[in-house]
């Protein structure tokens, strides 16, 4: 059984607390849709004010929804659709402070106005994305981008 507590203050103490957290509950354990479903879980316990924290996994044509925390999701995104497609068909992570502005924003929940998706590769296939949205516009900040990006980076290859 783990525990793990998060008490950091600021989010680049907590974003790397998140990637030893990860790490520790992922070492060892080949399926990456059970590692992709702690890892949401402890995202969801670890970061404040999200309303979805999760995972879409990429099935050589589309991303296709995996583990989350949240409000049921939708099923399926286009690469040429959303912040989840951009972040998946660029190989780049998507801040965006106001989904409304975002250009083909898909809302899967009403209440999301900031989102955070983070690419997983590993060597130079795409396993899918991290996605985070909170209900709070500019919720994200680069500093959440790069912690989310560094722990994603250190456990990409358990999750594919």
């Amino acid at each position: 059984m783990y525990s793990f507590e998060f008490s950091a203050a600021d989010p680049a103490t907590l974003w790397a607390e998140l990637a030893d957290a990860a790490d520790a509950i992922s070492a060892g354990e080949p399926d990456g849709i059970a590692n992709m479903a702690n890892i949401a879980a402890l995202v969801w316990q670890a970061v404040p004010d999200l309303n979805w924290a999760g995972f879409y996994r990429f099935d050589g044509r589309e991303l296709v929804l995996g583990p989350f925390q949240g409000k049921s999701a939708c099923i399926r995104i286009a690469l040429d659709k959303g912040v989840c497609g951009a972040a998946a068909r660029s190989r780049t992570t998507q801040l965006v402070e106001d989904v409304h502005a975002f250009p083909g924003h898909i809302a899967c929940d009403a209440a999301s106005r900031s989102e955070l998706v983070v690419p997983i590769i590993d060597g130079d296939r795409l396993i899918g994305v991290l996605d985070l949205d909170s209900p709070s516009p500019a919720r994200f900040t680069t500093t959440d981008a790069t912690g989310a990006e560094a722990l994603i980076t250190r456990i990409a290859s358990r999750l594919g």
